[in-house]
């Protein structure tokens, strides 16, 4: 697994409030995030929000399934399709059936955080 450096707003694979099977850092600059993350059987990456960036989702094996409050949605997104969440809206991220996906991340543009809801 490829992890980023840690530092002011960057969560290392311990600092991560959520396990993935893998996840590699495409480009990484402090305004802007490119990501390719697996997730295995069962794994989620739990409701989060970010201060500044919005996350583009871009399916790449199974269906990822995003889901958003305020307002309430869910996208599920197959290999080549893509959804949006704009900074400051609650999503989390899982597989259809928990069976495993594959997803390409595009986080910007700004600093980069993990605020958990509710925690």
């Amino acid at each position: 697994m490829t992890e980023a450096p840690s530092g002011p707003g960057k969560a290392s694979a311990e600092d991560r409030p959520y396990v993935v099977a893998n996840r590699e850092v495409i480009a990484e600059t402090p305004e802007f995030r490119a990501q390719i993350f697996t997730l295995g059987e069962g794994h989620v990456i739990p409701w989060h929000w970010h201060s500044h960036v919005s996350d583009v989702f871009i399916g790449m094996t199974g269906v990822t399934v995003v889901e958003t409050r305020a307002p309430r949605a869910r996208f599920e997104i197959g290999p080549g399709e893509r959804c949006t969440v704009p900074a400051k809206r609650a999503h989390q991220v899982s597989s259809r059936d928990g069976m495993g996906s594959s997803f390409a991340i595009l986080q910007g543009v700004g600093a980069y955080d993990f605020n958990r809801v509710g925690g």
